[in-house]
This record gives C-alpha cells, structure tokens and sequence, in this order.
C-alpha cells in the first residue's frame, strides 16, 4: 500500500515549505545562539608531495565569515594538553555546526567544507583545522521534516582539532586573522650596510610590506615579508622565498632602498608561539659536541 500523496513528507524532485520553514529556524536560532568565525579554505599550489600525498606548502588565500553553532558547551573536548616525548602537545578538539545552505550562499564554488580547511574563532583567537566533516547528523537525518534524496540534514558537524602551524601561508586580507599569525612565523636576521656607507640608502621598511632584489616583484631573485626594521643595522624578515645576495633591496610598498651585505637563513630570530619546527640548527649543534665527524666513521670503531 503506497504512502499517501496528499500527506507525503518527503517528495522525491521538490522540497516542501514545512522544509524551508525547519531549515530558516534552524538558521535563525544558530544566528542566535551561534558565534561568528571565519572559515579558510585550503588553496592549492598544484605541487604536490607524491610521497606524503599532501601540498609541500599549504596556503589559505580568503576568509569568508559565517555563524556557527559550538556543540561543545562545557568545554574542550580531546586528549587535552599532555607532556609527551616530543614536548608540549595541544589536542583541543571541538565540533561547531554550520547550515547547509549558509554555506553553499559564501561563494566559495566548493560542494561542502574539506577537511584540511582552517576555521578561526575570534572569541578564541586560535586556528581550528577540520578533521572530518559529519553531512549525515543522526541528531537531524531521521526526523518527518527531515530532507530525503542526499539532503536530509540541514547543518554540517564540524569535527575540529587545534591546528599546529608549520609556515603555511595564511593572508587572507582580513586584519583579524593575519595580524594573528603574524608572530608565528619563522623570523631570520638580514643585516643591512649602514647608509654612510651606501649613499643611496634611503626610507624605512614598514613591518608587513615584501622587499626584494630584483629589477621589479615579478622578476625578484629573492623576496620576504618585513616583521621589524632596525634604523642602518637590519631587517628581521618572515616567508622567505629565493636567496638573498649581497646587493639593493627595496621596499614594494614604502619603495625604502637599502643594501644587504650578508644573509643566512639559518640564523633565527625569537621563538614563534606554535611548536618550533626549525630546530635543523639546534640539532646540528649540539650534535657537533657528541659527534666527531672528522673521523671517517664517527659512529663505531670499525
């Protein structure tokens, strides 16, 4: 006996107005009740590392500002933070809802949030990055106004996990979120020749402009992002693309000319405030104190 056609909850090629209505009060009570964050959509460069299957660099290039709903009301949920081999480990984890629709209306031509996406929450000032994406709710999926035909929930559960910076390129345009990961870079010290010394020296570098050598930006050898200016002495750079040489480096925005006399990308400046990942250095060193490398083999006797 077939379901009756004038009470038929779920009509296989439309979607009724007691849908709609579920789904426009579902929004509005996430606009209530929810709290603004910005989702980041990974961006790829086409270069992918074939051995780890990943981006050898990743980049999140926009920010697109949404509602959503945090499932986590009395706080964190994961392993939490531990002391391990490896130092200080942070596993916050938390699951933040987000409307279906809300999403598809930002623009972003993706059918549903990635995992690997980033969403930043203000009111935590911290970086999340989307683990897995639950489409099929349980809480939702099986209720009479409940959508059917690969539609039948109205929100997208978000499972997150705290993010752990490794130099991925994050400029969004948005001053919240830039200026936030701003301090987290890997900084390194490139020494300048006083301006007695070179005439042509002139202006100031302003901390957030690219400097580079070059005839122009496009063609540079060498370019970076300016943290902090020291007057005649150095400039601490962060994102190093390219070598820089002995020669003229000029400010893209300020349009400073100074000159570089000498430049390692090895020497670091600060510790950021994610996990160190350019401990190369470190290692190197205090292994020169244990290793005796002018031995042909300085790990045995043979």
């Amino acid at each position: 006996m077939p379901t009756n056609f004038y009470f038929n909850n779920f009509p296989q090629h439309q979607i009724t107005s007691e849908q709609l209505l579920v789904e426009d009060l579902v929004i509005e009570a996430m606009q209530i009740h929810g709290m603004d964050v910005y989702y980041l959509p990974q961006t790829t460069r086409d270069q992918v590392d074939m051995l780890y299957g990943e981006d050898t660099l990743k980049e999140f290039r926009s920010a697109y500002g949404i509602e959503m709903y945090l499932e986590n009301v009395s706080g964190m949920d994961g392993e939490g933070d531990f002391i391990s081999k490896f130092g200080l480990e942070i596993r916050d984890e938390v699951t933040l809802l987000m409307s279906r629709r809300r999403f598809a209306s930002l623009g972003t031509s993706l059918i549903r949030p990635r995992e690997g996406d980033l969403v930043y929450i203000p009111l935590l000032q911290n970086f999340f990055e989307i683990s897995f994406v639950e489409h099929e709710n349980n809480q939702a999926m099986f209720y009479t106004l409940g959508r059917g035909r690969g539609g039948n929930v109205y929100v997208y559960a978000l499972k997150l996990k705290q993010f752990v910076f490794s130099e991925e390129i994050i400029s969004t345009g948005v001053d919240e979120i830039d200026n936030q990961i701003f301090d987290s870079y890997k900084r390194s010290s490139l020494p300048l020749a006083n301006t007695t010394v070179f005439p042509a020296g002139t202006g100031s570098f302003v901390p957030g402009e690219i400097i580079y050598q070059g005839s122009s930006l496009a063609t540079a050898n060498a370019q970076a992002i300016v943290y902090s200016y020291t007057a005649h002495s150095s400039v601490d750079i962060i994102r190093v693309q390219g070598s820089f040489v002995t020669g003229n480096v000029r400010g893209n925005t300020s349009n400073t000319l100074r000159r570089s006399i000498s430049y390692n990308d090895d020497s670091q400046v600060g510790n950021s405030i994610f996990e160190d990942i350019a401990d190369n250095v470190r290692i190197e060193t205090e292994a020169d104190g244990i290793l005796d490398f002018t031995e042909n083999n300085p790990f045995g006797e043979a």
